[in-house]
């Protein structure tokens, strides 16, 4: 390809002297390479003479090739640099199972947008087996819960997200703005598996238990529709952001007094050389998006809620 560039610039000038000044080599190596390329090719590329040089039958030939190879090239190195930036292929990350529908969307839009080229391959996946996987190379990104153990992680921006509690709508509780931990005192507890994210897990009893409540009982729930049919039938009130409640009418969602639970969640990828790209940007985006939804949550009223009064004048 190099002596490919030398002859349309040769081609182009029609002088040795002026190509090899626009090149910005000496003309001795740049005729050499022309011979090369003639004797690789096996035919005359310039009728040389005194009276000057011009383009022979087979570099008229080659000249047009030439530039269509050339341009190919370029788009070659071109596509090969957007893949190197984490613009194209496929970025395989794990988010929680925990995580909305309207997340993942804002998610998804925000990669396609921003790498329209990128594939992006959504697993639900618990933050303990994100962490497996990250370093067992099965996943490119996830999105873990702290605490979580990031020895051979690397991890972005991260986002607090306040949690309330979910109660029946029957509950005495659910007339209250909001409720202190110590209210719940007596209630069983739904909460999702150990197993998924155990830091989080040990840290979310660990402030019940200092703010006063004990649950009678632990039920776990992996899928939110399970964790809203428990805290239907009675059987315990569960902590979450907002958004799942709202899709049960018979539970009710009210902010803990004093917001002493925070979910603190962040992108990871693995810390070694040969992460992926993208992975970075990945872990930006997320944080751009449930920062945003969080923010849109928090300004929503709760359920129950009095409004103001809407006056029409006659």
């Amino acid at each position: 390809m190099r002596h490919l560039r030398l002859f349309v610039t040769v081609a182009d000038e029609l002088h040795f002297s002026r190509a090899a000044e626009r090149l910005g080599m000496a003309q001795p190596p740049l005729s050499q390479a022309i011979r090369r390329l003639e004797r690789d090719l096996g035919a005359e590329l310039f009728d040389r003479s005194q009276r000057g040089v011009r383009l022979s039958a087979a570099g008229a030939a080659l000249l047009e090739e030439a530039h269509d190879l050339l341009a190919r090239e370029e788009r070659l190195r071109a596509l090969a640099r957007r893949a190197g930036d984490g613009a194209l292929g496929t970025l395989r990350a794990g988010v929680p199972p925990d995580t909305t529908a309207a997340v993942l969307s804002a998610l998804l839009a925000a990669c396609a947008e921003h790498a329209p080229g990128l594939t992006v391959d959504l697993q639900e996946v618990s933050t303990e087996e994100q962490v497996r996987l990250l370093a067992s190379g099965g996943l490119d990104a996830g999105l873990v819960h702290h605490p979580v153990d990031a020895t051979d992680l690397r991890l972005g921006p991260e986002v607090s997200l306040d949690l309330g509690v979910v109660l029946p709508r029957t509950s005495p509780l659910a007339r209250l703005p909001e409720v202190s931990l110590g209210e719940l005192s007596g209630h069983d507890l739904v909460l999702f598996p150990r197993a998924h994210a155990p830091g989080w897990y040990d840290r979310v009893l660990d402030v019940c238990r200092a703010g006063g409540f004990v649950p009678g009982r632990l039920r776990h729930a992996s899928n939110p529709e399970f964790l809203l049919a428990l805290v239907t039938a009675g059987h315990g009130v569960a902590f979450d952001q907002g958004p799942v409640a709202r899709k049960e009418p018979r539970v009710a969602w009210r902010p803990l007094a004093g917001r002493p639970l925070t979910l603190r969640i962040s992108g990871a990828w693995p810390a070694g050389r040969g992460a992926h790209p993208a992975a970075r940007r990945f872990a930006d985006l997320a944080a751009d998006v449930l920062a945003r939804d969080h923010t849109a949550t928090r300004a929503r009223p709760p359920e129950g809620t009095p409004r103001p009064w809407s006056v029409v004048y006659g």
